[in-house]
């Protein structure tokens, strides 16, 4: 077995970041075939992943993702491949948000 452990911390609070991990839920679910569900919480939420070979959570909170996954013998082989795809789709995730709030920002002092 090997586990993963990722933790990206962020500036979003819990609203904004509670958007990402829907969409990140669906798109692993789209993608790998996952099976979520999603726990929402007063200050913080946790989704819980499985299928077969893998299982684990992303925990959410205001200023702070941590994902933590455990692979099966089979898919332990592929650790890294996975462990680095994981990365690339929360670090675009994460890296939208700030991208749509500077050009929301550049709109309203284009206006003025």
């Amino acid at each position: 077995m090997a586990d993963i452990h990722i933790q990206r911390e962020h500036a979003l609070g819990l609203p904004a970041a509670r958007k990402i991990a829907f969409k990140w839920a669906e798109q692993v679910e789209q993608e790998f075939g996952m099976e979520c569900t999603y726990k929402e919480g007063r200050t913080s939420d946790e989704v819980c992943f499985t299928r077969s070979g893998v299982n684990g959570s992303l925990k959410v909170s205001r200023d702070r993702f941590e994902l933590d996954a455990r692979l099966g013998f089979l898919l332990g082989t592929f650790k890294g491949r996975i462990e680095s795809e994981i990365v690339k789709n929360l670090d675009a995730l994460l890296a939208t948000k700030p991208a749509a709030k500077k050009l929301a920002a550049k709109k309203r002092a284009q206006k003025t």
